[in-house]
């Protein structure tokens, strides 16, 4: 679970609590009219912009926020380092009872394409046209929430001109006048939570994910690549590293693990 997301969504949600409640009450921000403009509205919106595959992907998305394991490229490196001295010293065909040991489904594709002898161009073709679609669908994902940030607050403005027209309708009672401009800024008040809290950063936040993602797929193709051309396995480690950012990289690291897997294949 990422721990860190719901920290933040919890605390978020007490921050705005604290200020609602310090010197006021929850039923000033309570308005039925600021629910059905502001979130009926966006829901609307996003109905008409996305088809009915993305809405129905939504629980997994959420799933993805709060529950999706990070992805470790040093780790990817470390299983093609091995991956390659265990062909250097045994070939490829030994390798084949060793293809469902990978957890990564991506990773047994390639490797399964490889010990079948398959042609490397054909190989690199096949995976980057999987990973191309893979991005593909992690956009759409994030459009949503992108989509969701930028209507919600629209449709909070528009609540909020809703209100005020119904407010100067009634000028000639200022205790309307009153009531009506607090009523018309609950629905600005929820358009921006819905923005700043579920919306802005759970997008963020799987936009990330993908990112992280595609540089572990990225890895596996030129690693699976590079052991199809029979490269050096050392040569293969450094190509291999250097796709990992140089806040992530920790080469003796790297070669510590895969010695060690080393001595036990």
């Amino acid at each position: 679970m990422d721990i860190m997301a719901l920290i933040g969504l919890l605390g978020a949600a007490g921050l705005v609590a604290y200020g609602v409640w310090d010197g006021g009450t929850a039923d000033n921000f309570i308005s039925s009219s600021a629910v059905a403009i502001t979130i009926g509205g966006t829901l609307a919106a996003l109905m008409i912009t996305f088809p009915m595959k993305v809405f129905v992907s939504i629980p997994k998305l959420l799933f993805k926020v709060f529950f999706s394991r990070p992805h470790n490229p040093q780790k990817y490196v470390v299983e093609l380092m091995a991956l390659s001295i265990d062909i250097k010293r045994n070939g490829m065909l030994n390798v084949e009872r060793k293809i469902m040991t990978y957890k990564d489904a991506f990773m047994r594709k390639g490797v399964q394409l490889a010990a079948d002898g398959a042609n490397p161009k054909e190989v690199r073709h096949i995976m980057e046209t999987e990973l191309d679609y893979m991005v593909e669908r992690h956009k759409s994902g994030v459009r949503f929430f992108e989509k969701g940030a930028v209507y919600a607050p629209g449709f909070g403005m528009l609540g909020t001109l809703t209100g005020l027209i119904n407010m100067l309708m009634q000028a000639d009672d200022p205790g309307g006048i009153t009531n009506g401009m607090a009523a018309a800024l609950v629905t600005a008040f929820y358009g921006l939570i819905m923005a700043n809290i579920i919306f802005l950063p759970m997008g963020n936040k799987l936009r990330r994910k993908s990112d992280e993602e595609v540089l572990c797929k990225q890895i596996i193709i030129e690693g699976v690549i590079s052991i199809m051309n029979e490269e050096n396995p050392l040569q293969i480690q450094e190509k291999l590293i250097s796709f990992i950012p140089p806040s992530m990289r920790s080469a003796d690291k790297i070669k510590r693990k895969a010695n060690k897997i080393n001595r036990e294949i």
